[in-house]
């Protein structure tokens, strides 16, 4: 039994509408997200973007949206979600299955040439830190000179007094807005099972090898800049923040 048009689109939107309670001003992150892989890849015919930990193509419908031409690469191991992108939005990427940091999931990607910038919202603070700077030095080794990786996550301040304030401000933030009312992520994911047309994806999903578990590795954002320097990026440092919301950006 496939995935409709109409049920990937309804789907899709209530995961939007989840996501938003995790994410402290989600639009105006991808919006700066955008606004970066534009400025570095300006004046390219057909930059190469690879979006890591895809999902159903949020970051990479945004992304096309503002650079037609960019050629997405989205990656994800869920392979449910990844039905629900190329159903729902088969134009903005091309989607492959492959765990982030897994045996051969460079090759996976099936790159032609260097890559212009890598992208992520929310999948790299899974990896343990020994396994993220495997990671990082992957990433350095596609990308071109002057490329970039840009990371949209909960990466909060190094010193754990400022980090709790910064949170708090964040809850704030996004009580003020609405942004956490209505389904979240549990009941997205018991509300998914109970629809017939996505019984073999979630049997797939259930096989897989799971990304990470909990809340994820902690790390501050000042331990992602160590990692990624000590893989090879020239230059580190976060250049968007609210609250424990921060985009970090590194240049080959």
């Amino acid at each position: 039994m496939g995935v409709s048009t109409a049920l990937a689109e309804t789907w899709v939107r209530r995961w939007e509408r989840q996501q938003e309670r995790y994410a402290v001003d989600r639009e105006e992150r991808f919006a700066v997200i955008a606004d970066l892989v534009e400025r570095v890849t300006r004046g390219q015919r057909s930059p190469l973007v690879v979006d890591l930990g895809s999902g159903p193509g949020s970051l990479a419908v945004r992304l096309v949206a503002r650079i037609p031409s960019a050629r997405i690469v989205a990656v994800d191991i869920d392979p449910l979600l990844l039905e629900l992108g190329r159903t729902h939005a088969p134009q903005a990427a091309r989607y492959v299955e492959a765990l982030i940091g897994g045996e051969d999931w460079i090759a996976a990607l099936g790159l032609d040439r260097p890559v212009d910038a890598a992208v992520s919202t929310t999948a790299l603070h899974y990896p343990e830190p020994e396994r993220l700077r495997a990671i990082y030095r992957e990433l350095a080794g596609v990308l071109r000179p002057g490329g970039v990786l840009v990371n949209g996550d909960h990466l909060a301040p190094a010193d754990p007094a400022i980090a709790a304030l910064a949170t708090a401000v964040g809850h704030c933030r996004t009580r003020r807005q609405g942004a956490g009312d209505g389904e979240d992520w549990a009941g997205w994911w018991a509300e998914v099972r109970r629809v017939p047309e996505f019984a073999e994806l979630l049997a797939a999903r259930a096989a897989r090898t799971a990304p990470g578990s909990g809340d994820g590795n902690g790390l501050s954002a000042q331990h992602h800049e160590d990692l990624l320097r000590e893989a090879g990026f020239r230059h580190v440092g976060v250049v968007w923040r609210c609250g424990a919301s921060a985009v970090l950006v590194a240049v080959r």
